[in-house]
């Protein structure tokens, strides 16, 4: 029932929020009033979060534009850590702000480096086959704690500083490791973006599952206000005998009698029920329709027939009168953030079910809900997708920033959800080589037409061709 349409949908929208909400580094503020310890202490924190993104192959932001050329490690190339400092403009920003002494340390890069290929720290996260962001972070502030505290070539290289202390290189370089930690310990924003991406793939069940318990409640509503006008003092003929065929209707009793529903209701209390206000609305607006009247009004034909019509009905109710409802879009808003956007694929989804529903001679109505997800890698096709997206995001910018034409556009004022969906894109692209390229390409740009501008549908279109020809061309794309 979930399928990789909505799955993907949800994990754009989930990522742009994210992204716009999440603060990778806390940032200290520089001391005020500093004492000689406590200044030379921050200048070298600032370089040691640039030092990192050097070693890391990074050609960091230096107000002389140079940067020393080292032979770097392809796992530490890899490793996210210096890609996210020197991307996030809290560091750069204090970095290039500050007058530290990073350039005293040019000589010992590469000298630092090759302590770092040596070090059992380094040697530990090699064994790791797929190093999440936990083990990134744990090398890094492992290196700066033993590597470079430790080491003696540092401390005399940054002798040369005139605010130089020991008491001051101890506590930056801590305050170093620190930050670092405090970027892993956000991967509770994370944490909680993908809480996000579960809850809103099972509100989008409950949203189908609530479909077809308001077609159960619309008839109860219907029924009991049938009986209520048979109590009236002046009843009319038509009010004590009224005709019963829309509350008899077969797909309605099916529905109340579902197991798989029943048991759902049990786990999910959901219902209409309480809502008068929304039932009356929807019965008004139903009993006015065409559908209803063309309805009632057909001869009697054979319990088959009138069962294959029941179905019919509620159907055509459900296009051309519930979903189109303003009081049902209201209601919706008000029960879920996530049911107004998911509306149409699961009233889509719905409607299948319904159209699926086998009807059998006795002229009853025999339903099969479809299932949360249609296999195991479906179910699981969301949280990696988002991961793929949140971990390699650096990544797949700088491919999207190699693609784009720098004299037509200024890759710093893209729209937001442009890069959001691309960056979703080419993490499908590059971890599913199962999912045919034309699959992804249209899908992508299908989300960019209806949840970006009137333009980003294009533009998306020849970005995430040309990346797939780059990556193709590398041998990274096996499609």
């Amino acid at each position: 029932m979930i399928n990789r349409i909505l799955i993907r949908l949800k994990v754009v929208q989930i990522l742009y929020s994210y992204l716009l909400t999440r603060n990778d580094f806390r940032i200290d503020a520089a001391p005020e009033n500093p004492t000689r310890d406590k200044k030379f202490a921050y200048a070298v924190y600032l370089d040691m979060l640039l030092l990192i993104a050097q070693m890391s192959g990074i050609r960091t932001i230096r107000r002389d534009g140079s940067m020393p050329m080292v032979d770097t490690l392809p796992q530490l190339v890899s490793n996210r850590v210096g890609r996210a400092l020197i991307e996030d403009d809290a560091v750069t920003g204090a970095a290039t702000a500050a007058h530290g002494n990073i350039k005293l340390l040019d000589p010992l890069l590469q000298q630092l480096i090759d302590a770092i290929a040596t070090s059992s720290a380094f040697r530990s996260y090699k064994k790791i086959k797929n190093p999440d962001l936990e083990d990134d972070v744990r090398l890094w502030a492992t290196v700066l704690r033993t590597i470079i505290a430790g080491n003696t070539a540092v401390q005399d290289a940054l002798r040369q500083s005139p605010n130089f202390t020991l008491a001051g290189l101890e506590k930056g370089i801590e305050q170093a490791a620190a930050t670092l930690e405090s970027y892993s310990h956000s991967r509770a924003a994370y944490l909680n973006a993908t809480r996000t991406l579960d809850t809103s793939l099972a509100k989008a069940r409950e949203l189908y599952m609530s479909i077809f318990i308001l077609i159960k409640e619309l008839t109860a509503y219907q029924l009991q206000q049938l009986e209520n006008a048979k109590e009236k003092y002046l009843a009319t003929p038509e009010e004590l005998n009224p005709d019963m065929r829309f509350v008899d209707n077969a797909l309605a009793a099916a529905i109340e009698k579902d197991a798989e529903l029943e048991l759902f209701i049990k786990d999910n209390p959901v219902s209409w029920a309480d809502d008068h206000t929304l039932l009356k609305r929807l019965m008004e607006e139903i009993l006015k329709s065409d559908i209803y009247r063309n309805y009632m009004a057909a001869p009697a034909v054979s319990p088959e027939l009138q069962a294959r019509a029941d179905c019919d009905l509620w159907r055509e109710l459900l296009k051309n009168v519930i979903f189109r409802s303003d009081a049902f879009a209201e209601a919706m808003e008000d029960r879920s953030v996530f049911w107004n956007d998911d509306l149409l694929i699961m009233g889509t989804f719905v409607l299948k079910s319904i159209r699926q529903a086998t009807v059998n001679p006795d002229g009853t109505v025999s339903l099969s809900l479809l299932p949360m997800y249609k296999d195991e890698e479906d179910a699981g096709f969301g949280a990696r997708l988002f991961r793929y997206a949140v971990d390699y995001r650096s990544q797949y910018r700088s491919y999207i920033d190699a693609c784009i034409n720098a004299e037509q556009w200024d890759t710093e004022r893209l729209a937001f959800m442009d890069i959001v969906i691309m960056t979703v894109a080419i993490a499908e692209l590059v971890n599913f080589p199962e999912i045919p390229l034309a699959v992804t390409m249209n899908e992508y740009v299908e989300i960019a037409n209806n949840y970006s501008t009137p333009k980003s549908g294009q533009f998306i279109n020849g970005i995430l061709f040309a990346i797939t020809e780059r990556l193709r061309t590398r041998g990274l794309l096996n499609k």
